[in-house]
């Protein structure tokens, strides 16, 4: 995709399936966005919040205006900067408090509390063996419904060249991991403390529904004031950062993908910059009223990932190497995948299922501190899994059964409403639109071919050339004259 030129990580989408589908495959990657930024906003308000002793609402609304105020005056700077701040800051911050904390002396050795209960029960848990699928589908949903994030492709399309961004990501993979362990650490010394012994109170985290918030109080109340207030505005740092990216990528995507390149192809830059600083505005003040209305930032953090990883991962990877996908199978695919989704409910924004799934139980949740007992559905079937693979496997068999009733005259061309089958000169195709904007407005046929950074080997097995390729084959027109 960086090789191609590609701004934003639906453009191959619109070049594909046309500009309505990339109009609605921008719905889920924005409530992808707006969910990310709600529990990154919901995590900062709770770490100001144990800071500063203020109400967690009135914290969150503060960060968020930060963040968007920030945003709005640095666009892609801010984000560029904030983020090598954010990697020395999170990186020194939390693994000098580490230390400190497990010093403290309320807090037991972890290693025994990982499977002995001392003061609380024993932190690494277990799963029940009724709860394997359910694990294993939020495992996959976790992992494969990171990729296609254009938080992500924010870098990797900015980069220097194709090598630079591949090189970036490899080394992203092993630093998230290097990143993660400090986190993991300060979990596990909260569920290993006599909170007793603390100026917290009695009453552990978890007991007082303040899990969420266990890493802030920990360096709070486990660590010297100075330790402290260094590693909170580590914390803050990187959550600060981590909102501008997801905002200012959704604001990226409507003004390119959405603004310009289905309703306004002639926008000016400055235009255009106008209308993502608008969005910027909009999409924070929903992320905002996300983090207040749900509060929860784990719930948060899966249902992010969701709705990516159910409609528009099966997409990307029909779009990028499977040959010969148009926009009926995408349509397919998105109303299968949606469907199937939504139809398994949603306890986090408290929507019922109306399709019970087999294995499904009713569970209780109480409230520890106000009492209060909630029933909600839990879907033991790995729905969210079954969905994606379903939505790919639409978006495959739909393409090839448009494909071949309209070329074997079963169904009439003037039925092609879509334009994606049998039309040689479509409105829809993405072929003759700008995907490279400046002021001479070069499109693609006029773009200088650009040597891909893969390995031959690795190109010629799994990339789609329709998509991919640089050379005139690439585009749609002559794709659909092949046919």
């Amino acid at each position: 995709m960086r090789s191609r030129g590609y701004v934003t990580m639906l453009d191959p989408f619109q070049q594909l399936y046309g500009k309505r589908m990339g109009g609605l495959l921008f719905i889920p990657a924005l409530m992808g966005e707006i969910f990310w930024s709600a529990a990154i906003l919901s995590a900062l308000g709770a770490t100001l919040s144990v800071i500063v002793d203020i109400n967690i609402n009135m914290s969150v609304v503060i960060s968020a205006l930060i963040a968007i105020f920030y945003t709005l005056v640095g666009g892609l700077y801010s984000v560029a900067y904030t983020d090598v701040v954010q990697l020395f800051c999170i990186f020194l911050g939390l693994w000098i408090s580490v230390p400190f904390a497990l010093s403290n002396p309320a807090v037991s050795d972890i290693g025994l509390s990982a499977k002995e209960e001392i003061y609380q029960s024993p932190w690494l848990g277990n799963i029940k063996p009724e709860d394997n699928w359910l694990w294993a589908d939020n495992f996959f949903l976790l992992m494969l419904g990171g990729i296609p994030w254009q938080v992500y492709f924010q870098r990797v399309l900015s980069a220097s060249s194709a090598t630079y961004a591949q090189v970036l990501s490899f080394i992203a993979a092993f630093g998230c991991l290097v990143m993660a362990v400090p986190s993991v650490l300060i979990g596990a010394i909260g569920a290993s403390t006599d909170w007793n012994q603390t100026t917290y109170g009695s009453l552990a985290p978890k007991d007082k529904d303040e899990s969420d918030m266990i890493l802030p109080i920990v360096l709070q109340h486990l660590c010297p004031p100075y330790i402290s207030f260094f590693g909170l505005g580590a914390v803050s740092a990187a959550v600060m950062s981590s909102a501008d990216s997801s905002i200012l990528s959704a604001s990226s995507m409507f003004a390119r993908n959405i603004y310009q390149l289905a309703f306004r192809q002639s926008a000016s830059d400055t235009e255009i910059v106008w209308v993502m600083r608008i969005t910027i505005f909009v999409f924070g003040a929903l992320a905002t009223a996300m983090a207040l209305l749900t509060g929860s930032v784990y719930g948060l953090w899966y249902l992010s990932s969701d709705l990516v990883y159910v409609i528009i991962f099966p997409q990307l990877l029909s779009v990028l190497f499977v040959k010969g996908t148009n926009t009926y199978g995408s349509v397919a695919a998105y109303i299968f995948g949606l469907l199937l989704r939504i139809g398994g409910g949603e306890p986090y924004l408290k929507l019922p299922p109306f399709i019970y799934y087999p294995g499904w139980v009713t569970v209780e949740r109480v409230h520890h501190l106000t009492g209060d007992v909630e029933f909600f559905v839990q879907q033991r079937f790995p729905f969210k899994s079954v969905s994606m693979v379903a939505s790919f496997l639409a978006n495959v068999a739909f393409s090839y059964l448009t494909k071949y009733l309209f070329e074997s005259g079963m169904l009439s061309h003037k039925y092609d409403f879509l334009d994606a089958v049998v039309s040689k000169h479509s409105k829809e195709i993405m072929d003759k639109t700008t995907l490279v904007s400046n002021h001479d407005n070069i499109i693609l046929s006029e773009m200088a071919p650009v040597r891909q950074a893969l390995g031959a080997t690795i190109a010629g097995t799994f990339t789609n050339t329709e998509v991919l390729s640089d050379d005139g084959e690439s585009s749609p027109e002559s794709f659909h004259s092949d046919n």
